[in-house]
């Protein structure tokens, strides 16, 4: 199977719509419903839990489990306070970047619609030149264009509205996928491609596979955690971003050599069980896809600790999409790398053996 025919048409329109969908942590439902929807032909049935997680299953009655993830929420703001003038001053929800806020469009979401409003600034006229005032959560405060707290409730926003960006989806350069929230909208993107192609293919798989799109990554694994202990998997395969660290101001001696273009990044640390990984590094030497490797010390900050740690241990893997500016409004990632990860997944799976413990002892 050649990366050039993996991403059709359908598959970028999709992409587009489901990107372009606010996910916020906490409020991801109504993304989830795309997501389930474009999965729907692919899969024998779902599972979604009360936080909203949403599961595609393939021949769900198999005893043996393996789970492929993304997670589907993104980083966001909470409306903290409402000033007597009408301005707001909020929270993060998730690790949302204070630095990038200044003069960003935002969408305040309540049950009357989508409110608009803006991250105001003070004038760079009007700062003092001597001791420029830097961004921070305590100083960042969003204008509705009201006039006061009562204007600013009679349009439906209260304290504890989420707040997202509007920023849409765009490509650069023919093959750069540019948007708000690829981390990690594009992990549940690819899953959902893996599925398509198993389906495409009429690949019979000789166990269960549960693609799963988890929420609440972005505070803490919280929807993962949840999902694990509800399917109890035998494997899992997790896919989220790490960084491109090409780009000014990062240190590889700290972050590692990643480049977006230059493929899959395998993941090295102490969740990540040995001979899985093995196994995908094997699957994409032979089938000649390139990749990088990544050591992400004690944690890997993503969903793969969850399953990991849970229900006393579950060989688990991390395939990361190299992404540059995460959590900014304009993260970057190269669809040859989206290709190559989604490709590199489903010959993962073809090559994993009915009821393989991955024991180290056997």
């Amino acid at each position: 199977m050649s990366t050039n025919s993996i991403l059709q048409d359908t598959s970028i329109a999709f992409l587009e719509s489901y990107l372009n969908n606010a996910s916020p942590t906490g409020y991801e439902s109504q993304g989830q419903k795309l997501w389930m929807n474009y999965l729907k032909p692919y899969v024998d049935t779902f599972i979604t839990d009360t936080y909203g997680t949403a599961v595609g299953v393939i021949n769900p009655d198999a005893p043996y489990k393996v789970v492929i993830e993304g997670h589907a929420d993104e980083i966001s703001w909470y409306v903290n306070y409402i000033t007597e003038d009408g301005l707001l001053y909020v929270v993060r929800n998730g690790g949302s970047d204070h630095q990038i806020a200044p003069s960003k469009r935002v969408h305040i979401h309540t049950k009357k619609g989508i409110v608009n409003g803006v991250f105001g600034w003070p004038a760079i006229h009007t700062r003092l030149r001597d001791k420029e005032e830097v961004p921070k959560t305590s100083n960042i405060f969003i204008d509705l264009g009201c006039e006061n707290k009562e204007q600013v409730e009679a349009l439906g926003v209260h304290v504890g509205c989420v707040i997202t960006y509007p920023d849409e989806f765009m490509i650069l350069n023919e093959n750069k996928f540019v948007c708000r929230a690829i981390d990690n909208r594009l992990g549940g993107f690819m899953i959902a491609e893996v599925a398509r192609l198993l389906h495409e293919n009429n690949k019979k798989l000789p166990f269960g596979l549960y693609i799963v799109n988890s929420v609440q990554e972005e505070i803490g694994l919280r929807g993962a955690e949840m999902i694990a202990h509800r399917i109890k998997p035998n494997v899992a395969i997790v896919t989220d971003v790490c960084h491109d660290t090409t780009t000014p101001m990062i240190d590889k001696k700290v972050e590692g050599d990643l480049k977006m273009g230059r493929g899959p990044v395998i993941a090295y640390s102490p969740a990540v069980q040995n001979n899985l990984r093995d196994l995908i590094v094997e699957t994409a030497q032979e089938n000649k896809i390139p990749f990088q490797r990544h050591a992400t010390s004690r944690s890997t900050g993503t969903d793969t600790d969850a399953f990991a740690y849970s229900n006393g241990g579950v060989p688990s893997a991390l395939i990361s999409l190299p992404l540059r500016y995460m959590h900014t409004t304009v993260e970057m990632v190269h669809r040859d790398d989206v290709e190559n990860v989604i490709q590199l997944i489903y010959e993962s799976l073809l090559k994993i053996e009915n009821n393989e413990t991955f024991s180290y002892f056997k």
